[in-house]
């Protein structure tokens, strides 16, 4: 996995889709639009959080390009993406923002909420919305293993690997309530399961 400047890349691929916001055609319409919900306890230093995470299995055909067709839907609905990239092969969360990862090649093998937590097994296709708090880490991927990083509008990405402090816990409560679900909207499943 070859490491980008991720914050270099949100500029110039945010500016590149101000006049292509609508453009999601039919054939990139999400395939699902109820996800799993895995519900995951705060676990040692790990916060996680009282919302689900939220995995949209073959939410996306793995056809063409994928990862433009699933940066053109996350900024329609609201979470423009901020890189193309992996998963780092850590233990970390972000205290700043919501997250969803959009898996456009390859596959991969994660844990969900930090040291032996969840496992979880993604795909091309699939795509993952992690509340703020949630831990995840690669054990394994795919060499060709491409993920979308996107965040709701205005927020920006942090990396813990250590307890929050009282302040960082603090600050995690008033991050912003996503309105919109990545996939499919205000109308989507995320504003009706984060509650």
């Amino acid at each position: 996995m070859t490491p980008i400047d991720r914050r270099q890349f949100a500029t110039g691929f945010v500016a590149s889709l101000a006049t292509t916001k609508n453009s999601a055609s039919a054939n990139e319409s999400p395939q699902t639009a109820t996800p799993e919900q895995l519900h995951l306890k705060p676990n040692g230093w790990m916060p996680n959080s009282p919302w689900p995470v939220l995995l949209y299995r073959n939410a996306l055909p793995s056809t063409g390009d994928l990862a433009s067709a699933m940066e053109r839907i996350f900024t329609t609905n609201g979470w423009p993406p901020q890189w193309r990239n992996g998963v780092y092969p850590f233990h970390h969360y972000h205290s700043t923002a919501h997250e969803v990862l959009g898996f456009a090649v390859g596959h991969a093998d994660l844990v969900l909420g930090g040291e032996g937590g969840e496992p979880l097994s993604v795909h091309s296709g699939d795509v993952l919305v992690l509340p703020t708090g949630t831990g995840h880490c690669r054990i394994s991927a795919s060499d060709d293993f491409l993920v979308i990083g996107a965040y709701p509008e205005n927020e920006h990405w942090d990396i813990c690997r250590t307890a929050p402090s009282p302040e960082t816990l603090a600050s995690m409560r008033k991050v912003r309530f996503p309105h919109s679900d990545p996939l499919t909207g205000s109308s989507g499943a995320l504003p009706k399961l984060w509650i």
